[in-house]
């Protein structure tokens, strides 16, 4: 098993980012790509903001690698080009132009015809935050224990819902749930989505991430993990439980914390150290499948009408489209119960070669703090576990089809 797992943390200025991308279990490449994109001065912060993006690819692995590759790349590199417009048209208009990309890449190839990608994008501004989406990786808000889902999916399961004013889960079952709508490559043009702004308050967590995260996890559990964590550890922990859940696709997830809205604008900018660079990150890609750009970028003007110095934001969207609540409580953590439970049970069938008593340990730290009430400590003790099974298992590089991990879904 070559490199399969990347991890990425960023600390600025009232702002804390993690991020980590995996294969998963039953694929050979990720196509997942991301983008992270901070202003590094208060000016550039009042008059650029931070910018996020999440892509996950299609077609063959090639195919789908790069067009994810240059989604995030054009994005990030021609968004503070637009300074005639303001920010949300920019931003807008830089996922044209990586549709545009895309698309004439896929006409000139006949190896890469038919090559997409979906886009996730979160731009934080003084006025607060807005994203635009064109697939169905998505963009979750979570304040104190609600986690609301800003993005809409652009999936038949989700058009349909939508058309017969129903849920997803109303839909009939025969309807395939990996269809999109939408995405960026396959056509000339595309229609995007713009929601926001959202004001920013210190302690929200936004969270960007691929289907392979959503497709195994429930919303609730992912909250609960997203609240209960710090942004790395978090990050981890929903990879591994994606991943113990059978991780069928490429996982990426993305949290960035508003630590001190106050301190947002400030320069105090620590730039990450990856698992291979050990030193200043660059334009990298560590492990020949999950790709970072990382850069300090110039931004210009911006579009109910919110105010700042000279620029206005006018309210778009309909988010959020989906209410969850992520408090630690019994039932909610009873998912998490579930799978601890089940690893334990594979120490008896697995000839893995790691010592079991720390993950029964958390497990006993687990129950020990439901039967106190606390279950914010308990889901720190249960993903500790996960977590420690995963590392072990990374670390004796057991084989990713290997199908004793994929333990009962959800």
């Amino acid at each position: 098993m070559a490199s399969r797992h990347s991890k990425l943390e960023i600390n600025a200025g009232g702002l804390q980012c993690a991020a980590v991308s995996d294969v998963g279990m039953r694929r050979s490449s990720n196509q997942d790509s991301m983008a992270i994109a901070l202003a590094d001065s208060n000016a550039q912060w009042r008059s650029h903001g931070h910018l996020l993006v999440v892509a996950d690819g299609m077609g063959a692995h090639a195919a789908g690698e790069l067009a994810s590759k240059m989604a995030t790349d054009t994005i990030a590199h021609s968004y503070h080009k637009r300074p005639e417009d303001s920010r949300s048209e920019s931003l807008v208009e830089v996922i044209r132009e990586a549709n545009k990309v895309i698309n004439a890449k896929g006409q000139n190839s006949v190896d890469f015809q038919g090559m997409g990608t979906t886009c996730s994008s979160l731009l934080l501004l003084p006025e607060g935050a807005l994203t635009a989406h064109v697939g169905d990786s998505r963009v979750y808000r979570l304040r104190e224990n609600s986690f609301d889902q800003l993005t809409f999916d652009h999936s038949l399961v989700w058009e349909m819902a939508a058309a017969g004013h129903a849920t997803e889960d109303e839909v009939p079952a025969y309807v395939p749930k990996n269809v999109i709508t939408r995405s960026l490559g396959p056509h000339p043009t595309v229609s995007i989505d713009l929601e926001g702004p959202f004001p920013l308050r210190s302690g929200d967590r936004f969270l960007l991430c691929s289907d392979g995260l959503t497709g195994p996890l429930k919303p609730e559990l992912i909250g609960m993990v997203s609240a209960c964590l710090s942004p790395v550890e978090a990050t981890q922990s929903l990879v591994d439980l994606a991943n113990l859940l059978g991780g069928p696709d490429n996982i990426t997830v993305m949290i960035v914390e508003v630590v001190d809205q106050s301190q947002l604008g400030s320069a105090d900018v620590s730039l990450p150290i990856g698992p291979k660079n050990g030193g200043r990150a660059r334009h990298a890609k560590p492990d020949g499948s999950f790709f970072v750009w990382l850069k300090t970028m110039l931004f210009s003007r911006s579009c109910k009408e919110t105010v700042s110095g000279d620029h206005k934001i006018s309210m778009q969207g309909k988010a959020p489209y989906r209410h969850h609540d992520a408090t630690p409580s019994a039932a909610n953590i009873e998912t998490l119960n579930d799978i601890v439970r089940q690893l334990e049970d594979l120490e008896s069938e697995r000839d893995w070669q790691f010592d079991w008593q720390p993950i029964h340990a958390d497990r006993l730290l687990a129950h020990q703090a439901i039967a106190n009430g606390d279950y914010q400590e308990a889901v720190v003790a249960f993903c500790s576990a996960v977590c420690r099974l995963m590392q072990a298992l990374r670390a004796q590089s057991v084989p990713s089809s290997d199908s004793s991990i994929g333990l009962g879904r959800e």
